[in-house]
């Protein structure tokens, strides 16, 4: 049976929001990466013992948080083990921009998800680029290899746009999906 557990760091709450929609489309687990890089010895177990891990982490200064960076920097005793060989992964980030070179987080994590021998699984959703489309529209920031979000700096986590959270949502279902396909 296959198991997915999303992984994320949020300095404010819009990157817990997200992850809570990823995993409500993967019926996923929750592992949150705290503000001083750490997870617990049981969410390590939860992450081996899963087929798929989604990595979350906001957009900083164009690239993942520090506390996000310490967390992947701790997988290495993983690594040297190739305790995650062949697991699924998947990724998603957010930024108080609509760019916020969002992309070169996504790229960080699919990075730490090769490292590891992992397959990376893309968003698969077309853009919503036509003259007519809204916030509200499934990836209407233009992703493809994960779930681009856009978090307004000047509101709270429960006003990101109902279409980056729709996107997350699917995406979770997606990569539990195939998951599925390739472990049972």
């Amino acid at each position: 049976m296959s198991k997915t557990v999303v992984v994320y760091f949020s300095g404010y709450g819009h990157t817990r929001r997200v992850a809570e929609f990823v995993a409500e489309g993967a019926s996923a687990e929750l592992i949150e990466v705290n503000s001083d890089g750490d997870i617990t010895e049981a969410a390590w177990e939860k992450l081996n013992a899963a087929s798929a891990i989604i990595f979350g982490a906001p957009t900083y200064m164009g690239s993942v948080p520090w506390q996000f960076k310490k967390f992947a920097d701790a997988t290495s005793k993983v690594w040297f083990t190739r305790g995650w060989q062949d697991k699924v992964f998947g990724g998603f980030t957010n930024s108080a921009s609509l760019n916020g070179d969002k992309q070169v987080s996504l790229i960080y994590l699919q990075t730490l998800a090769a490292q590891h021998g992992g397959l990376w699984v893309s968003l698969g959703l077309p853009p919503s680029n036509t003259k007519a489309a809204t916030r509200a529209d499934v990836n209407n920031l233009g992703g493809s290899a994960g779930v681009l979000v856009q978090s307004p700096a000047d509101v709270g986590a429960d006003d990101i746009p109902s279409g980056d959270l729709e996107t997350a949502r699917l995406y979770g279902a997606r990569v539990a999906d195939i998951a599925k396909r390739l472990h049972g």
